[in-house]
């Protein structure tokens, strides 16, 4: 894990506009990851109604429904979040390979911001330290949405 991670840019968000896809797997997860990310989006000024928040059954549904968020609404940057714990298989490692390449392509071919918040860890303490305990990931996915969004706008200008 890397314990160097940007300090967050301040970013006035109130112009901007957001779509979210969330796993349902691992719900407990998912959703505490889900709340911190909305809650970094709010306090940079995102309103309430410029986030759209769609659901899909796991991580490896979230691309395709980030694409669709991407092409028909046409927000400033996506996010996708899910939780992959490991088992008795490297099973969660495939899938989060799989995940990470194909919203890098949304990405790309949308030409909008996706940002891969799918955590992939080998246990589930590791997964609730990073959801819902010391390690923040939904604020530091909020606030690298942010800056993506915000870079967007600044380079199509």
């Amino acid at each position: 894990m890397s314990l160097s991670a940007p300090k967050p840019a301040a970013i006035d968000g109130t112009r901007l506009s957001f779509g979210i896809v969330a796993a349902r797997f691992n719900t407990e997860l998912t959703d505490a990851l889900l709340a911190r990310t909305v809650a970094g989006l709010r306090a940079a000024g995102v309103k309430e109604k410029r986030i759209m928040i769609v659901r899909v059954p796991g991580s490896h549904e979230v691309p395709w429904a980030a694409q669709a968020l991407a092409r028909q609404q046409e927000p400033d940057a996506v996010i996708g979040l899910g939780v992959l714990i490991g088992g008795d298989t490297s099973h969660h490692e495939m899938v989060g390979a799989s995940v990470s390449h194909a919203l890098q392509r949304v990405s790309l071919d949308a030409r909008i911001p996706v940002i891969n918040g799918v955590i992939v860890t080998n246990t589930l303490a590791q997964a609730e330290a990073r959801c819902r305990g010391k390690i923040d990931r939904g604020a530091e996915f909020a606030a690298a949405a942010l800056e993506m969004a915000a870079l967007k706008k600044e380079l199509s200008r």
